[in-house]
């Protein structure tokens, strides 16, 4: 299931907190994006749509809810990142960002139990 970067924000609102009015999700959204109802309207059509979220009829108005669980959301959208740039390697991923930007002792500690934890599985 491919959700824009438009509609992900949308998930993002549903995953904290559900279920959401549209009113609720506008008010959510309104310091990250200067969005109409009208725009918040279509993206949750679209992923109605798509099947990642569900909507329950709440006297005049929907209540959304995610269906697509973010975890399994996430992890496609990591592995589709690391086969489309790193060839589904994760050694090239991780040396191209701590080129980019120092890695804290917390990210190295962290990174050294990963690798424990992969050796003892």
């Amino acid at each position: 299931m491919n959700i824009s970067d438009a509609e992900a924000q949308i998930m993002e609102v549903l995953w904290d907190r559900a279920p959401q009015s549209t009113e609720d999700i506008a008010s959510a959204l309104q310091d990250r994006q200067d969005w109409q109802l009208a725009t918040i309207k279509t993206l949750l059509n679209r992923l109605l749509n798509k099947g990642a979220i569900s909507a329950e009829k709440d006297g005049r108005r929907y209540l959304y809810s995610p269906v697509l669980q973010r975890e399994h959301w996430l992890k496609r959208q990591s592995m589709g990142l690391l086969d489309r740039l790193f060839g589904g390697s994760l050694a090239p991923l991780v040396a191209q960002f701590s080129s980019e930007r120092k890695l804290s002792d917390a990210d190295l500690k962290a990174l050294k139990q990963l690798i424990r934890d992969y050796e003892n599985d």
